[in-house]
């Protein structure tokens, strides 16, 4: 175990330079399988689908249907703007491709 961390240490410390909120969202994948679960099951429920963009536009609606039985039934995100901004600093290059 000692092995292990000293040996994926250098991997680690660039997180701890994270804001609180952006920690938040890169140590837990909660919000990334509950969507995904959401996903999974809005697409199951129609079972085929006619053409791409039928799908994309299902998974789209799927993403944004506020959840009533839910603390944040948006779905949104506390300080979102603060980390995308968090985000760009760090990862600009990569965020400018996904945005093109």
């Amino acid at each position: 175990m000692v092995k292990s961390w000293r040996d994926t240490w250098s991997d680690f410390i660039p997180f701890l330079e994270f804001p609180v909120e952006l920690r938040k969202i890169v140590y837990s994948t909660n919000a990334i399988e509950s969507l995904n679960a959401r996903f999974r099951k809005a697409a199951v429920r129609r079972g085929h689908f006619p053409t791409d963009q039928a799908a994309i536009k299902v998974l789209y609606l799927t993403s944004i249907e506020r959840r009533k039985n839910r603390t944040n039934p948006t779905g949104r995100i506390n300080a979102w703007k603060s980390i995308v901004n968090t985000l760009t600093i760090h990862y600009g290059d990569r965020l400018a491709a996904v945005n093109q």
